[in-house]
């Protein structure tokens, strides 16, 4: 099984390249095309996509040249989601992935409708793909799912919202269940559909991304207290400053780590049911660089 640093110093640049290349054929309009490409390309992880790929990879390694587009559609998604989030009607920042924010940069009217243009573009590239009609179906119903009222939006409205009170420990985790978590869950359970898996292993992929979303915010809000705006490549402390809810804020610093491991421990169970038939190694890599 090929290890994440190689399929992401493969993949990556092929993702970017596509990205690149399909914003400049399908965004006519130069300004937007600009502000659109400008927080898609800022850099960043890619871990959705990644996710997407590294399960196609466990299971239908085949099938990774044709999945690039999904997880292209999934970054736009992410994207989006960034650029609004950092308005100034929302968290209000100037620097995300070690540049300006996009409003900052293109003003707040041209922020919004970069955005508003990269939603639906991802659907379009979803619906383009190389799949059969019913996969494709289920790839943006996925996503749809993951990114929409039920889920993401909800989740950023529940931390706006929590602002004004302290949540509990259950209320803080559905929270983050849906405004990070649900993003992870649907790149992996796209993953899933596009490599045709039965339901025993979708719903092992299911409990691993639950998990997996909620680790990976816990670490984020770790990153927060204990990193400078350098490391992170934006605002540092913010959490704090906006009286937003965080694990570190409701269990201290040592307790929000060993929530951590916790819930990177739960990860690594979820995927037991795998193991007797599946080479786990690549998806167990995202624990590993989350734990470090």
């Amino acid at each position: 099984m090929i290890k994440l640093a190689a399929m992401r110093a493969e993949l990556v640049p092929a993702l970017d390249s596509l990205l690149a290349l399909k914003l400049r054929q399908d965004v006519p309009a130069a300004d937007l095309q600009a502000a659109m490409t400008y927080s898609v390309m800022a850099g960043g992880k890619r871990i959705r996509p990644l996710l997407l790929l590294a399960v196609v990879q466990t299971f239908q390694a085949d099938l990774i040249p044709q999945s690039l587009p999904a997880a292209a559609a999934i970054e736009l998604i992410h994207t989006y989601s960034l650029i609004h989030d950092d308005l100034p009607a929302m968290d209000n920042d100037d620097l995300r992935r070690g540049h300006a924010t996009n409003h900052k940069k293109f003003g707040e009217a041209m922020a919004i409708l970069a955005g508003d243009g990269l939603q639906p573009l991802a659907f379009q590239w979803l619906s383009d793909c190389r799949f059969n009609d019913t996969i494709k179906i289920k790839l943006v119903h996925e996503l749809a799912f993951g990114a929409g009222p039920l889920n993401m939006v909800a989740g950023q409205v529940a931390d706006m919202q929590g602002e004004q009170r302290t949540l509990t420990l259950d209320e803080l985790k559905a929270l983050h269940q849906r405004k990070t978590g649900a993003l992870l869950k649907a790149s992996l359970l796209m993953g899933a559909v596009i490599s045709g898996i039965d339901e025993k292993r979708t719903a092992a992929l299911s409990d691993f991304a639950d998990h997996l979303g909620l680790a990976f915010q816990i670490k984020d809000d770790i990153l927060d207290v204990t990193s400078t705006a350098a490391q992170l490549g934006k605002p540092v402390h913010q959490d704090q400053a906006a009286n937003k809810n965080t694990y570190p804020s409701l269990l201290g610093l040592d307790g929000a780590r060993s929530a951590l491991t916790a819930e990177l421990d739960s990860a690594r169970h979820a995927l037991d049911p795998l193991v007797a038939s599946t080479d786990i190694s690549l998806l167990a890599e995202f624990l590993t660089e989350l734990a470090n």
